[in-house]
């Protein structure tokens, strides 16, 4: 195994000089520094980051802990969070939690902390007072929709906005029967109640009420329990002309629910979904959808966290990101409303 002393010998310098050259520190000659990177290349040697990390008292390593491994959002939003985590000089490591306060108590214990610099947290079963009892000298910011603790950064998306805007876009081009699927206007705090606060609020602005009885049931917010939910729906005599569905995974579910039933989504009943996942591009045409920043949210995300990691100690930011409102084959006349933001 090649050392530094070996690489050393061979450049003719000492071994401080060559870690300063791979450090990037220290005041070293343009040609000594191109004499130790030659050398470094022709014996092959490799820095032991493991010995590094370990004199400076860091993993090189941050966790995202997310409910599900197998929900197509989080697996697009962890491609997102890796490539900010790798231009910050870290490594993601990426933990399932089942949607579970023991999931996420076992994900956040100490011992697991220590394995990590800093931990990207989307919280489902913690309370306020779990919270407030991690511990926090590995840094956290947290994801998702829980109303912003004042012990840490929180990088939160757009709901009620995203939800307002497309309902809006329903009502505006003509639909007065505007169901939602998937929502949950009773609830508060989640992500199914809040986009269900954006689509009555959208209502409200139109001068028009949200009628309760299209809220459809999307199950377990999959496209199964989607096609499902909208079938049933349609089988009762449900009459819609639109449907804000509130993510693309129920909006894939809904189209296929409306075609069961011989109508075509975008020509019989418009469908706009929210996430502006990948896979939506590829269904009927392409399902009209909100963007909520995803990549937008991974990078503030990862630079808050990387700032703590670092030892920024200014008072937590709470930040959300912006709607965008984009429009494919599930909506019609899109080029008059191409592009719109929130």
């Amino acid at each position: 195994m090649v050392t530094m002393q070996d690489v050393a010998r061979a450049a003719g310098v000492s071994a401080m000089t060559v870690s300063n050259v791979l450090a990037g520190r220290g005041r070293v000659s343009d040609a000594t520094r191109r004499t130790v990177l030659a050398e470094v290349e022709r014996l092959g040697y490799e820095v032991d980051l493991s010995a590094r990390r370990l004199r400076a008292g860091r993993t090189g390593a941050i966790a995202l802990v997310v409910p599900f491994y197998d929900h197509v959002f989080y697996g697009e939003f962890a491609a997102d969070a890796a490539r900010a985590a790798a231009a910050a000089g870290l490594h993601l490591v990426v933990e399932q939690t089942g949607a579970t306060r023991e999931g996420e108590l076992r994900a956040l214990s100490t011992a697991r902390l220590r394995t990590y610099d800093g931990v990207l947290l989307s919280p489902i079963g913690l309370s306020d007072a779990d919270l407030d009892r991690l511990d926090t000298r590995v840094p956290v910011v947290l994801l998702g929709e829980r109303p912003s603790h004042p012990r840490f950064d929180h990088v939160a998306m757009p709901n009620v906005d995203g939800a307002c805007l497309a309902t809006a876009r329903l009502i505006e081009g003509g639909a007065r029967r505007v169901a939602i699927c998937g929502g949950d206007p009773g609830g508060s705090d989640t992500m199914p109640a809040l986009r269900a606060e954006g689509w009555r609020l959208a209502h409200e602005r139109a001068g028009l009420a949200a009628d309760p009885r299209l809220a459809l049931d999307a199950g377990d917010h999959t496209a199964a329990g989607a096609r499902a939910g909208v079938a049933r729906a349609l089988g009762r005599g449900a009459e819609v002309d639109a449907i804000f569905a509130v993510t693309d995974q129920v909006a894939i579910g809904a189209v296929a629910g409306l075609a069961d039933a011989g109508l075509a989504a975008g020509a019989d009943v418009e469908v706009i979904g929210f996430d502006n996942l990948r896979i939506a591009r590829e269904v009927a045409g392409g399902i009209s959808t909100i963007d909520p920043g995803s990549a937008w949210i991974a990078e503030r995300a990862v630079g808050l966290l990387r700032a703590r990691i670092d030892g920024y100690t200014a008072p937590p930011a709470h930040l959300t990101s912006s709607a965008t409102l984009v429009e494919r084959a599930t909506t019609r006349d899109r080029a008059r409303t191409q592009g719109r933001t929130r």
